[in-house]
């Protein structure tokens, strides 16, 4: 019998051969390997139990000490990786939806350089250890993809909490890619803020090998996490590495007052799908052009694609 094909499906060209391969490693190189992954695993672990503890009391504490909470955990989180984050561009403002290309499972935790983000993340998610119990209690709205009936609930959901000042994260590509290029952007989460009349920031992340300068070509595929990896390898790889630079790069802020007023139809999908192309534009503006060799990066950028859409959010 002939399956059915799922168009909101996302997809990635990228697999672990996108992946750094470690060479050969001398006695002392093994040696300084194995002190890294004890200091920043042992580091990590205390870490991650601070914020297990405070994910179950910070709640009901309020917002403003949530926020506060959630920006210094992911901090915490990234330094204790030998991740170092390099901020430029404006703050989200409140009740931002906060849009950025896809790379790794640190992502999350660089945005919050931008500002302290709600996530909208895949079902998945809610079943990682600890981090998606976590995810959860700090109000991660979770999207189940293979049923898209669901996606109006989750869209009026992420609308409700940007017009209560609420940032909310989105990858708009729904998919990990090794940060060589773009994927498709999923207009889905921009109805959302076209209802909220919310600002929408472009956010473009980009990963480097520690003492690179920004604008060196090389970009550094350590922390991305595509295909068949799995979260422990990749931590793994993470914590060994001499250590990450991730470069979280802050657009304009883009208006979308003016986009409240559509009535539903073919008019509010295309509203939509133009938010999602200039948010595409912009952070593939803001990468540098380190796109040699990889299949899916000569598209050119006014070419980028969006994602067929859905009657059921018009």
């Amino acid at each position: 019998m002939t399956g059915v094909v799922n168009h909101w499906a996302p997809t990635s060209p990228c697999d672990p051969g996108c992946l750094p391969v470690a060479g050969p490693a001398t006695g002392r190189a093994r040696v300084v390997r194995a002190v890294r992954l004890t200091v920043r695993g042992t580091a990590l672990a205390v870490v991650v139990l601070a914020g297990l503890l405070a994910a179950l009391v910070v709640p009901l504490l309020g917002a403003a000490a949530m926020a506060w909470v959630q920006r210094l955990w992911a901090a915490a989180v990234l330094s204790a990786c030998g991740v170092r984050v390099r901020h430029t561009g404006p703050a989200a403002p409140p009740g931002a939806l906060v849009v950025a290309n896809h790379v790794s499972w640190l992502d999350v935790f660089a945005l919050h350089a931008v500002a302290p983000v709600r996530m909208l993340a895949k079902t998945e998610v809610r079943q990682w250890p600890l981090l998606g119990l976590m995810a959860a209690r700090a109000g991660t709205v979770f999207l189940d993809r293979d049923r898209l009936r669901a996606l109006p609930d989750a869209v009026a959901t992420l609308a409700a909490a940007l017009r209560a000042g609420t940032p909310i994260g989105v990858f708009a590509e729904g998919t990990t890619r090794c940060g060589r290029d773009l994927g498709t952007f999923r207009p889905a989460a921009f109805q959302a803020a076209s209802d909220a009349g919310a600002p929408v920031v472009p956010v473009a992340l980009r990963y480097r090998r520690r003492g690179d300068r920004p604008g060196d070509a090389p970009l550094d595929a350590t922390a991305a996490f595509v295909g068949d990896d799995t979260l422990a390898s990749s931590l793994l790889r993470v914590l060994a590495a001499r250590g990450v630079d991730v470069d979280v790069t802050a657009g304009p802020v883009i208006d979308t007052t003016d986009t409240t007023a559509v009535p539903a139809g073919p008019a509010r999908a295309s509203a939509r799908r133009a938010l999602a192309r200039e948010c595409a534009r912009t952070i593939a503006t803001a990468l540098p052009p380190d796109l040699g060799g990889h299949p899916a990066a000569v598209r050119p950028v006014t070419a980028l694609p969006i994602a067929p859409d859905l009657e059921h959010v018009a």
